[in-house]
């Protein structure tokens, strides 16, 4: 079975466990705090970042390039339930939202909240920079707008079917969910995507999951918000 070394608030590794999910493949975790630079889990994936897939003892490093490794590996026998669809076209589409995703948000809004708000709370001293957090907030509301641009016109981000572009975006906005700085007025396209990813059973172990000390708004794990 496929081990996944993940830290549950990190969103590439939200974005992983959610594919893995959807596509129905079986796999342990591996709760790692990447701040701690264990030398056995920089020994799997020496920047010291989540997530790493090992499998078969293969160590599969950072969420993009598991996200094809999979579809390498298992994509053309999930038919209709294919992440990174077959479509030329449709898989750079696919690309280019993940990749959004996965750093132009990770590097404007999740990074910033993390941060401030999870990680500084293990960092001796450190105290959470208001300027950063509002910062990441105002990026919030351009990148909402934007995605509700995509709901408003597509079934889903990238098309016509559930690709990994859907998984990276809500693995992100689920993070800054929790931690109740993602505004939901903004854009109500975007908000009904949401609601529908949300509501999918592989979402369901994420809505779960708790941090000590730090209590997610009511409407976080409600699947109807």
């Amino acid at each position: 079975m496929a081990v996944l070394h993940q830290y549950a608030f990190c969103p590439h590794s939200r974005f992983i466990r959610l594919s893995l999910a959807e596509m129905g493949i079986p796999s342990e975790i591996a709760e790692e705090k990447p701040w701690e630079r264990d030398r056995r889990f920089l020994e799997l994936n020496p920047s010291g970042t989540t997530p790493v897939l090992c499998e078969d003892d293969l160590a599969v490093p950072g969420a993009g390039v598991i996200a094809e490794y999979l579809d390498e590996t298992r994509g053309p026998r999930l038919n209709g339930r294919r992440l990174l669809p077959a479509d030329p076209a449709v898989r750079v589409e696919v690309r280019r939202l993940v990749e959004w995703f996965n750093t132009k948000f990770f590097e404007e809004v999740t990074s910033y909240l993390l941060e401030e708000k999870i990680l500084k709370r293990f960092q001796r001293g450190a105290s959470p920079d208001a300027s950063a957090i509002r910062a990441a907030r105002a990026n919030m509301r351009y990148h909402m707008r934007y995605i509700g641009y995509l709901a408003g016109a597509r079934r889903w981000l990238a098309g016509d079917t559930l690709t990994y572009a859907d998984l990276a975006a809500a693995a992100h906005l689920s993070c800054a969910d929790y931690l109740g700085d993602v505004p939901w007025d903004e854009d109500e396209h975007a908000k009904d995507w949401y609601a529908r990813v949300k509501s999918r059973p592989a979402f369901r172990p994420l809505l779960g999951e708790r941090i000590p000390g730090v209590i997610p708004p009511q409407h976080y794990a409600d699947l109807d918000f």
